[in-house]
């Protein structure tokens, strides 16, 4: 039996160097995440400070009956998505890169792989800067610390930056099934707990009925806040393969990858959404969601708690880029391209005025709405369609679907925003991809995903 690398968590130690691990569907004998795993693993990412403060926006542009259908609709949809990618991730063994590349071809793919990478150094970079500002923020509310400064925002982003490369030096696999599904997941539980019944306590004495009949000012409808709680599990889409090939394939269904991701994914986006709208309607006017936080009852341990589980945020973000870049770099292991990757990420937290690129970071994000529509519909609907492109350099019908995909998201988002833009451009881009897909043949089929491995060395 093969053994699993201690140190990227997905190589075997006899690998040879130089050899495409992205690219190369993972062994049976690698696989070792069963439905728990996934489920602990997508509900821990699920959960975040950026996530809550983007349900804060729901309110009070829709009122909260809207918001509330938005965010259980959103959440069930944008977890399906997200789980039926990690479905396709664990029957073929292939990473996120390796989906690319079996879709667009092997020459085309580089493009949406190195975007992936961009937006990944970006996000996790952004999530450096988030852990910063609580960490500044409990240094002052619970010790009278004045981190806010340039020295302090030094100390802090050093702090967490040096966590996360001692993290990228260990397993991911190990990281995922001792730490986050036996401690992690469970304080992070009662972190939520404990603030949800801080902040439902406070909304009861002011009046149930009011919040909940509290109408919207009409900044965005309907099908514009589904669109915005929905960006969240989408953003996952890039990533979710690379965690997703390492589950066991006996267990299929509802049992295996499919199931733990939509579940636990799809349960922290709806709770922390909730809990975004539920803190910035009990919030004084002009409180930030960070300082709200700390003023509970309690706030100042279950916001510790969630910061640290930021951290597997920024963890999920760079060891998913380190594998994208030995995808196209595959000289340098998983390993090594993740620690340069956090030493980046360290480096431009310290010096990039991040909040200011948050709108490109987004809009670079609707890049993957589209890209993703394309791979569901040629790869979702069954494994045959796998092997017929591998060999491929350029899927020109992929390629034209996905940069056609871009265009219309864009002109949704600008010209008929009260529909949203992403349900739309999932919908064509998988209809189009669906249709056009190649069909098997003998030839095709014999050469099985292992054309992919040898086609990028």
């Amino acid at each position: 039996m093969a053994r699993i690398d201690d140190n990227t968590g997905n190589e075997p130690a006899s690998a040879p160097p130089g050899r495409n691990e992205a690219l190369t569907p993972l062994a049976d004998s690698q696989r070792v995440f069963g439905w728990h795993d996934h489920a602990s693993l997508w509900f821990s990412l699920g959960v975040g400070l950026l996530v809550m403060q983007v349900g804060a926006y729901l309110v009070p542009a829709v009122g909260t009956r809207d918001a509330a259908i938005a965010i259980v609709l959103g959440s069930g949809i944008g977890a399906a998505l997200l789980a039926w990618t990690a479905r396709i991730g664990c029957e073929s063994g292939l990473a996120s890169a390796g989906l690319m590349h079996a879709t667009y071809g092997s020459a085309f793919a580089r493009l949406p792989v190195l975007l992936n990478i961009v937006q990944l150094v970006g996000w996790t970079t952004f999530e450096l800067v988030i852990m910063r500002e609580g960490t500044q923020a409990i240094g002052q509310q619970a010790f009278g610390l004045k981190l806010d400064g340039a020295p302090g925002g030094a100390l802090t982003t050093l702090l967490w930056g040096a966590v996360l490369i001692a993290l990228l030096a260990g397993s991911m696999v190990k990281l995922v099934r001792r730490f986050v599904s036996r401690f992690g997941l469970p304080l992070v539980v009662l972190s939520l707990l404990w603030l949800s019944w801080q902040f439902a306590t406070q909304l009861q004495a002011r009046g149930l009925e009011a919040f909940w009949a509290r109408p919207g000012n009409g900044g965005m409808g309907l099908f514009g806040a589904l669109d915005l709680v929905i960006a969240m599990p989408v953003s996952w889409l890039p990533l979710v393969a690379d965690y997703a090939r390492h589950g066991r394939r006996s267990a299929g269904g509802l049992g295996g990858a499919f199931g733990g991701t939509w579940l636990g994914y799809a349960l922290a986006n709806v709770w922390c959404y909730a809990l975004g709208v539920m803190v910035v309607s009990v919030a004084e006017p002009g409180t930030g969601l960070v300082t709200a936080l700390l003023l509970a009852q309690g706030g100042l341990v279950a916001l510790g708690l969630i910061l640290v589980d930021e951290l597997d945020n920024a963890y999920g973000d760079v060891y998913s880029g380190s594998v994208s870049t030995h995808s196209l770099l595959p000289r340098w292991s998983v390993r090594r391209w993740g620690l340069l990757l956090a030493a980046l990420c360290t480096a431009l937290a310290l010096v990039l005025p991040m909040h200011t690129l948050e709108p490109f970071l987004l809009m670079l994000s609707s890049v993957f709405v589209p890209l993703y529509g394309v791979i569901l519909g040629r790869l979702g609907t069954g494994s045959a369609a796998l092997p017929v492109v591998a060999a491929r350099r350029v899927d020109v019908g992929a390629a034209l679907i996905w940069i056609a995909g871009i265009a219309a998201y864009h002109a949704c988002a600008k010209w008929a925003p009260q529909f949203g833009a992403a349900l739309p451009t999932l919908a064509a881009t998988f209809v189009l991809a669906w249709i056009s897909r190649p069909k098997p043949t003998a030839a095709t089929t014999a050469g099985g995903a292992s054309a992919l491995a040898r086609s990028r060395g």
